[in-house]
């Protein structure tokens, strides 16, 4: 099974940027995207040959994500059963025989860290008390926008950014908080070093100078670690300004 995840920045806006030759070549079992911004009525696309399912935000044009699916699910639920949590479409998780598949797009603690209280002490109790849940019945792989550099490894320019939304104390803690409830970050299972990023910059040429960020992630359950295969970035994928990422899962 191949799994692919991305936060294509405008759903819309992507159809027009390649994404229909993506899906056709990716050669995904399914694809999670996030920053959706639309409605199903808004892009009257013909996703041919998958279930679509959709999660988009109550607030117009912001936030949601989507799944893809070839095969059909057992049940879809969109957000994780929390109304104070659940308006703005970042949730959406599809359980299929062998385990659940949890399309996420954190919350950003925006500028002046102005949101970091909400993400780090609200969003990511009530987000892990939700995974837990779930491994309680089956293994889980969660995916999508982490809004966070984990490790100094992460991004290129960690001393620069140390207090600055996505790289703060309190949101790699809170990272760690998630992963140590039973998940494993797949890319790190493969790939120790640096120098690989799922963001970057529209300005100063980051993406082509490759000064970026890996804030998304593909996470799985324990139990999965002996059928993963393979974990990979692509940032050669254009059209948004994050980057394709995914796993190979026997």
């Amino acid at each position: 099974m191949r799994l692919v995840s991305w936060n294509v920045n405008g759903l819309r806006s992507i159809l027009a940027k390649g994404l229909p030759n993506y899906l056709r070549d990716a050669g995904a079992d399914i694809i999670c995207l996030q920053e959706i911004k639309a409605r199903p009525d808004q892009v009257g696309h013909d996703f041919g040959g998958y279930h679509v399912f959709w999660n988009p935000a109550q607030k117009p044009g912001y936030s949601g994500t989507a799944m893809l699916t070839r095969e059909k699910p057992l049940s879809v639920a969109n957000g994780i059963g929390q109304p104070a949590h659940d308006s703005e479409g970042r949730v959406l998780t599809a359980e299929f025989k062998d385990c659940f598949i949890v399309n996420v797009y954190t919350p950003n603690s925006q500028r002046e860290l102005a949101r970091l209280a909400y993400r780090t002490r609200e969003w990511t109790p009530a987000f892990i008390a939700f995974l837990v849940a779930l491994e309680k019945r089956k293994p889980v792989i969660f995916c999508g926008d982490m809004n966070v550099a984990h490790r100094e490894i992460d991004l290129a320019r960690p001393k620069e950014n140390t207090r600055n939304a996505g790289f703060t104390v309190e949101e790699r803690e809170a990272f760690d908080r998630v992963l140590d409830a039973g998940f494993l970050d797949s890319f790190r299972e493969f790939e120790p070093r640096g120098g690989h990023y799922t963001w970057w910059s529209y300005q100063g040429d980051a993406r082509k100078r490759n000064i970026g960020w890996r804030i998304d992630y593909v996470c799985v359950s324990h139990a999965l670690r002996s059928s993963l295969r393979s974990a990979f970035i692509q940032p050669e994928i254009g059209g948004s300004d994050h980057c394709p990422v995914g796993i190979d899962l026997d």
